[in-house]
This record gives C-alpha cells, structure tokens and sequence, in this order.
C-alpha cells in the first residue's frame, strides 16, 4: 500500500549525496587529518629534543667524572676532555671542561664546568669540584 504523499514528504526526494554534503564531509575529514598530522610531528619533535638532551646529559656526566679523576693541576683553565663515543648517535657532540679556583689564592679547589655542544649549539651545562687529593 503506497502512503499519500502527505503523509510521505520524502517520496520524491532524491537518494544520495549532494556536492555540498559531500564538501562538508571533506572539509571535516580533512580538519581531522591535519590535527592528526600536527600532534604525530609535535611529539616526534618533542622525543627528537628529549634524545638530544638525554644523549647530552650522559655525555656530561662522563665528562665530569673524567675530569675530576684527572691529575689535579694548579692554576689551569682546562682539562682535556675524554675521547666521546664514535658511534652515530654522539655525532657531532662536542664536549669543553672549564677548571677555575674555588678561591683565590688557589687552595686545591676547582669549580668545574663541562658544557655540551651539537653541532656548535650549547645543549647541556654541568658544574661540579675538582679536589687536590
């Protein structure tokens, strides 16, 4: 039975989908998209800085302890800094161990300072002592 086309007013609607409905749904899947694309580059950046400081922080705890297990030399502004790994992920880090007294005149104390660098850019400072055992 066939209802009146009062009480159907959908009849002669046509089936499917407009190219308006059809731009609105791209317009949307496409927003969807490029906030996905935004939040998977921010965190690959953010876990790119955090290995870098990592990587560097390591570096400057080996530095340090280096240093302070070096012969202890009066009135010097430097110590020679250990070999770093060769492998690829400590390529081009760089390390600088600063030494200056504590107090002046020198009484066996050093402060120390082991700096960082990647590729010319500072990415980690450590301060420490160096004793005169």
């Amino acid at each position: 039975m066939k209802l009146p086309r009062k009480l159907n007013p959908g009849a002669h609607r046509e089936s499917g989908l407009t190219l308006i409905e059809t731009l609105v749904a791209l317009a949307i899947l496409g927003t969807i998209v490029v906030i996905f694309l935004g939040g998977i580059i921010g965190t690959t950046k953010a876990a790119s800085v955090t290995d870098e400081q990592t990587m560097a922080e390591s570096l400057a705890l080996s530095q340090m302890e280096w240093a302070q297990n070096a012969t202890y030399i009066s009135g010097t502004t430097q110590y020679t800094p250990a070999a770093l790994p060769s492998s690829k992920d400590y390529l081009n880090y760089s390390a600088n161990i600063t030494a200056t007294p504590l107090h002046s005149p020198e009484d066996g104390i050093q402060k120390i300072t082991v700096t960082i660098r990647r590729s010319g850019k500072l990415i980690y400072t450590l301060e420490g002592y160096k004793v005169d055992r």
